[in-house]
């Protein structure tokens, strides 16, 4: 296997995919400028077995519905692969749950983060190590990111450099290494699946305190998520 891999990890919500075609994984690839052939894809969720972790040319894992401090028996078994992945030398991107599964399988701690949950496009502030990063140095000033998150990485892996952060979360994205990087908004979201995301969820932000309409009013389009992919895609190019 030469070409890149995306560990499918969940699917999309109906109510998203009913506003922009596809799934996760055809999000993920049009923003990396790849064709949906192009890209492999596995889902270990639906049982499915991931190659050997050495094998791909780049990993990106998606998002999900579920929760890592679950520790469901497949989402452990694509943590150990993770890890061997990245000490293989693979380039490694990790999306919301994989930006979570990325830091719980090199060391992290995982778990549901105290100020609750996260929804609707959110601004970003790039912290000092960002500016010296491979992928994140093509970014600059306030970050807006769609978010769907209840959970969030709450200790980086030893050895993590953080990325950037917000009032929700201190590790909306850091780097492993030289190769591997997690983050926890979603850069292949557009407003559309956003607003798809934010109707989904309207009853539980609302039992949870929230306000759905107006976090919905506030959705706008994230630009920075885009110029991220087609970055990670450029270096996977050399």
């Amino acid at each position: 296997m030469t070409r890149p891999l995306i560990v499918k990890l969940g699917a999309a919500l109906p109510e998203a995919s009913a506003r922009r075609a596809g799934d996760f994984e055809d999000w993920i690839a049009e923003g990396m400028g790849l064709a949906r052939a192009a890209v492999d894809v596995v889902a270990p969720y639906l049982g499915e077995t991931l190659p050997d972790p050495g094998a791909p040319a780049a990993v990106v894992l998606t998002g999900s519905a579920e929760m890592v401090s679950a520790r469901l028996a497949w989402s452990e078994r694509s943590a150990a692969w993770l890890a061997r992945a990245v000490a293989a030398g693979r380039p490694v991107l990790g999306i919301c749950y994989g930006h979570q599964l990325l830091a719980h399988a090199l060391g992290g701690r995982v778990g549901p983060n105290p100020r609750g949950r996260e929804m609707g496009t959110a601004t970003l502030r790039p912290l000092p190590d960002a500016q010296r990063d491979a992928l994140f140095g093509v970014l600059d000033g306030p970050i807006a990111a769609q978010q769907s998150h209840l959970e969030s990485v709450l200790e980086l892996p030893p050895g993590a450099r953080r990325l950037a952060e917000n009032a929700h979360d201190a590790n909306q994205a850091f780097a492993v290494g030289a190769r591997a990087w997690g983050v926890q908004f979603h850069p292949e979201f557009d407003a559309a699946v956003m607003l798809g995301y934010c109707d989904a969820r309207a009853d539980l932000l609302r039992d949870e305190g929230l306000d759905p309409e107006q976090l919905a009013r506030e959705v706008r389009e994230a630009p920075a998520g885009p110029r991220l992919l087609q970055r990670f895609a450029a270096l996977l190019r050399g």
